[in-house]
């Protein structure tokens, strides 16, 4: 039995030492030369801090991230992913939370770093590539490590203004590689185009999966997706055989219309996940691309990334809605109504999730974890966690899963989890606005701001650009003299729908 993700590295670095694990626009790494990375960089953090202590990271999009962040695990310790090009004051929600006593960061992102609230010790990593490694005391920090302990924690948005930040296990992140490796049928002589920003949860696949069956990650440029001619020649020329996406990279190179002038040629295996799918577009890809194998995925982060996918088999049309499918190995799905009475078939309920993916809790926050993690109420007679996701979903007439949005006011935006919640609490953070209500027009992917008061739209703009990411910037703010109010004295949400 796997102890650890340690042990695939181990294994990946022995069977394919001098093949290509990742690769960027100006450099490539060996499974071997990873491997030797990440014992320099881990025996330098064992030397700092004890097995178990978090490890931020700072790091760009390059192959040298993935080291850092494995590196921390070589340590016995598990990593904070932080993106650099974030405003000053999320980060610094973010090391609140975390608490971690080193944060490991590249030169590019040096300056950011002393900038932040952080107090512990910056540890510049490329200054540790070529120290030697340290087998004897990596050897006892990783000793400490269990298939339960923690290997990552990624923050997402928080309802209350701050970031929950989700704790992953070892074994968890196994089980999901693991399974959508299977339906993917990922293997050495795959090559993965990654997409996500490497501090994501959607990244985890592009890290993962070629430590886990030799596969290899190409690293795309972040400029190339507004580009889809560059995008597929860059598709192209390093020969990729499977893309794992988001709803949003998916439906890009569709919208400029990039299959005009071409297409990716080696392309084998699409899989997207982060929002529901415009068949409109997914038509584009399977008329251009009728060969590939395409698989729609549904699942929170608490369930480490992804729990159902539905393999998509015929051409859709313009008002096909997909399916989220069936579970992947080693997950459960139940419905639940309200009174966690079990949902019957046909009707719709709250989608929860079981199994050995399901994460920790949130970091610091066991107020939050016990709210969202519970015991099964089907369940009286040993204990099993479940996660409650807050969607909705139904099974249709052929036993799969239909989704149906979300309980309460979380949204998927561009592939990103967002709280229109924490939108509002930052916009009541803006001198002149004296109330607010944020929500989002789901069809043209636009986040809405309505305000009383006498802030400008310019104001807002300036304000959310320094202290939130570009994902969570409204898009359209709309000045009234009051909100509209229901009889209880509530905002009355449909009442601003019905100005989109």
């Amino acid at each position: 039995m796997e102890t650890s993700v340690l042990d695939r590295i181990d294994a990946a670095a022995l069977r394919y030492a001098d093949k290509v694990a990742f690769k960027d626009s100006e450099r490539s790494l060996t499974f071997g030369e990873f491997d030797r990375l990440t014992k320099a960089v881990g025996t330098r953090l064992a030397e700092l801090v004890p097995a178990g202590s978090p490890v931020a990271v700072m790091s760009g999009r390059h192959v040298y991230t993935p080291a850092c962040f494995l590196g921390a695990v070589r340590a016995g310790c598990f990593y904070a992913p932080m993106d650099g090009d974030m405003p000053k004051k999320r980060l610094n929600q973010i090391l609140s939370v975390i608490k971690a006593p080193v944060m490991l960061v590249d030169r590019a992102h040096l300056e950011a770093a002393q900038e932040l609230d952080f107090d512990g010790e910056l540890v510049i990593a490329e200054e540790l590539f070529d120290s030697p490694a340290d087998a004897e005391l990596l050897g006892e920090h990783a000793s400490a490590l269990t298939c339960f302990s923690p290997l990552y924690v990624i923050f997402t948005s928080g309802s209350t203004g701050a970031p929950k930040g989700v704790i992953t296990s070892h074994l968890s992140l196994m089980t999901y590689i693991d399974s959508v490796a299977k339906v993917l049928d990922i293997g050495e002589d795959d090559v993965l185009g990654n997409q996500s920003p490497l501090d994501y949860i959607a990244a985890i696949r592009d890290i993962y999966l070629p430590l886990s069956f030799g596969a290899q990650t190409y690293i795309i440029p972040k400029s190339e997706f507004a580009a889809p001619t560059v995008l597929f020649d860059t598709l192209n020329r390093e020969k990729i055989t499977a893309l794992c996406w988001s709803v949003a990279g998916v439906e890009l190179p569709a919208k400029l219309g990039g299959f005009e002038t071409g297409k990716p040629e080696y392309l084998k295996k699409l899989c997207f996940s982060g929002s529901v799918i415009s068949s409109k577009y997914l038509r584009v890809w399977q008329d251009a691309l009728p060969d590939v194998l395409y698989v729609n995925q549904y699942g929170p982060t608490e369930a480490t990334a992804s729990c159902t996918y539905y393999v998509v088999r015929d051409k859709v049309n313009d008002d096909t809605v997909l399916p989220i499918g069936k579970p992947y190995d080693n997950y459960r799905i139940l419905l639940l109504n309200d009174d966690d009475s079990p949902t019957p078939c046909g009707e719709t309920g709250q989608i929860c999730v079981g199994g050995p993916a399901v994460t920790l809790g949130y970091y610091g926050n066991a107020e939050a974890t016990a709210k969202a993690y519970v015991q099964n109420p089907l369940n009286p007679n040993f204990r099993e966690l479940i996660y409650k996701t807050g969607d909705l979903g139904s099974y249709n007439e052929n036993g799969e899963l239909m989704f149906h949005g979300r309980m309460d006011r979380q949204v998927k935006h561009l592939g990103h989890r967002i709280e229109l919640g924490e939108i509002e609490e930052t916009a009541k953070g803006i001198e002149g606005i004296t109330d607010c209500c944020a929500l989002y027009y789901k069809e043209k992917e636009l986040l809405y701001l309505f305000y009383t008061g006498e802030a400008t739209k310019k104001d807002i703009t300036l304000y959310f650009r320094a202290n939130m990411p570009a994902f969570m910037v409204p898009r359209k703010t709309v000045q009234l003299e009051k909100l509209p109010a229901l009889p209880n004295g509530k905002t009355d949400m449909q009442a601003l729908k019905s100005m989109f």
